[in-house]
This record gives C-alpha cells, structure tokens and sequence, in this order.
C-alpha cells in the first residue's frame, strides 16, 4: 500500500487536501526516513490536548519572558502575541524565585529564557545572568535554553559561561523581509555572524527557519538553509508563520505543499543533524497536512503534533516518544517504540540533546 493510501485511511486526514505527487516523492526518498525516530514534544508553556497524546499540566519546562509582553520591534507576523503565554520575570529577583520556587514545588527541570528586542533585534540579559550561574551552581541538573536574538562573540561568550545549554536564534535570508517583517535596519549577514558567533560556543546550538515569513510567501528560506547548512549546529527548527498574529489581510496562508517541500530540503541539506518542526504553525487541516509531510519527510521532532500525525509515523514504521519538553531539549532516557511518556517519566533526571523562535 503506497503511503498515500495509508495517509487516506487515517480518519484525521481522510478529507485532507493533500499533494499526491509531493507524497510519492516522499516516499521515494523514505527509505532513510522510516526507521528514524520522531519525538512529539509537549512542553507546558502552553495548554495542549490530543486524540492521541496528552498533555502535562505541571510546569516541567516553562518558558520566561524578561520583558513580559513588550517587543521593541513589533514584528508584522507576531505583534508580540507568542510572548504572552510566558511567565513574565522582568527582574533577575523575580526570575530567580519563580525558578526556585518551581524547583521545590513542582520539580522544574529546565526553562526557556526569553523576551522582546530593541529596535536592533537584540534581547537585553546582561543583568540576568548571574541569576542563571547561581541557579545552575546550586542545581546543576536544570536545563536551560535561551532565545539569543541578534549578538556577537562576547554575547555568546557570556551565555555561555552563565551556564546556557541550548542557543536558539532565527536565521532569515531575505534582506526585504527583516526591513518590511521585522522593521529592521540590518543585513542577512548579521544573522550569519550571530550564527557562527553561537556554533564557536559550547552551547547547543539551534538555529530557526520561519516559513513564509515574508508575508506568507516563500522568498529568504533557501538562503537561510544555505547559513545554517554552512555552520555546525546541532539542529534545525522549522515553523510557519501565523497570519492570525497579523494585522488582517496582510499575510497569505503558506501553501502546505510548499511547506513540505521545504522540510524535505531541510532533511536533505542537514543531513544527519536534527530537523525539528517547531510550536509555530497554522492551525486547523492546514496543521494536520503539515505535520503528516513534517513526519513522512523525516522530521526528527514536531512540537504539539496535530491529531492524526502519531498515526502518520505508525503508520509508515517510524517509532515515536513523546516528551513535555522544549522540543530543543530531551527529558527521559532515550526512543521507546510506539509508545507516550507519562508526566511521571518527564520529571525524571534531563538530559540536553538539541522549537519556536520569538523573533521579537
């Protein structure tokens, strides 16, 4: 039975507008892709039900913002709306006790450090660091990954040695596209040295690629596969942009066919190194054809996978976990086949291995 067969037999995607012709040229390539394991990442920043996952209701690895809902940038595709699901820790104080006090109460394993930018694309955490070395001192099991925005080599230097484990940043390959998206007044080439500045680092390195975001057309994304295939990151996350943080009417909805062929390049031009499909994507059966082509294309990851997508890896042979986690960090102890980890399982010991980028 071909794989478009099986995809028409998943009742989640019977009536799904799905491209014939990408699916075969899928499959031509699956056989790499079949018997590699596909995470399902449910981390608790954000509220999450499935027919077939379940979410954790415990904050296992939540996500702060240091300046709560303001974005210096108020980028056209976000508006600042992917800040307000995080926990506002607008000081070093008051990041460092809602962390502890997670610690305590509901055993924190890690975080996700964030917040808006200025208007050069940068996030201020200076002040804050001491705060992640103190943490990190005194439990040095916790985990913790930042969203760098643009930096240079000191500002990676000193993530570093506050004790970062995971660097994420987007990459954006299209100069119209940081001045009219972003509003900003700075080339491709700065995104490529933060980059490079990042992978010199320890750190884990995870670079991110929104698609369509040039106002839900296709235009930078090649070239931002060309930055990050240049440098040794330890992974790749991919979202799509969401017209609905947008004013109306001024962003398309990226063509899921298109999408998908994008994954499949990603797969290709990565290699071995991860490819993750991040929290960011439009909902609805635009989701469930996006991640059912993110699951036959290889993907190593899908952050909150749309209903129909774990019958999608059953169905062609991949195994699957699932972890409620940042879909950068690994909780638990390796792939089970077939199988759903419980909240119990996912406040075991962490271990980092390599999600959605805030861009503001």
């Amino acid at each position: 039975m071909s794989w478009l067969e099986q995809l028409r037999g998943i009742e989640e995607l019977e009536d799904a507008p799905l491209d014939g012709e990408l699916v075969a040229e899928l499959e031509r390539a699956g056989a790499m892709v079949a018997a590699r394991p596909i995470r399902f990442s449910t981390p608790t920043f954000k509220d999450y039900a499935s027919t077939e996952l379940r979410g954790c209701s415990r904050n296992s690895f939540p996500a702060f913002s240091i300046t709560a809902g303001a974005c210096g940038l108020n980028c056209e595709h976000c508006r600042a709306k992917i800040l307000e699901p995080m926990l506002p820790a607008t000081t070093p104080e008051m990041l460092d006790r809602k962390v502890r006090e997670m610690i305590e109460r509901q055993g924190l394993q890690g975080f996700l450090l964030s917040g808006g930018s200025n208007r050069r694309n940068e996030i201020r955490y200076e002040r804050f660091f001491p705060v992640l070395e103190r943490l990190r001192r005194d439990h040095p099991q916790l985990r913790i990954a930042i969203h760098t925005a643009l930096t240079d080599r000191r500002g990676a230097l000193a993530m570093e040695s506050a004790g970062v484990d995971t660097a994420m940043m987007d990459v954006i390959g299209a100069a119209e596209t940081i001045r009219e998206v972003y509003h900003l007044d700075r080339p491709v080439e700065d995104f490529e040295a933060t980059l490079a500045a990042l992978c010199e680092t320890t750190m884990q390195v995870v670079p991110h690629i929104v698609i369509g975001l040039h106002f839900g057309r296709v235009l930078g994304e090649a070239t931002a596969l060309d930055i990050v295939s240049r440098h040794p990151v330890n992974s790749l996350v991919l979202v799509v942009v969401m017209p609905f943080y947008a004013t109306p009417g001024t962003f398309a909805v990226p063509d899921t066919s298109e999408v998908g062929r994008i994954f499949a390049e990603a797969r290709l031009r990565l290699g071995g190194r991860g490819v993750l499909l991040g929290c960011a994507r439009p909902p609805g059966m635009h989701k469930r054809v996006t991640d059912a082509y993110a699951v036959l294309a290889g993907l190593d990851g899908i952050a909150f996978p749309a209903d129909g997508a774990v019958s999608v890896a059953a169905a062609i042979g991949r195994p699957f976990e699932q972890q409620h986690a940042c879909c950068s960090i690994k909780l638990g102890h390796g792939p089970a086949q077939a199988r759903a980890s419980s909240c119990a399982s996912a406040g075991q010991a962490a271990d980092l291995l390599t999600g959605t980028g805030v861009s503001a």
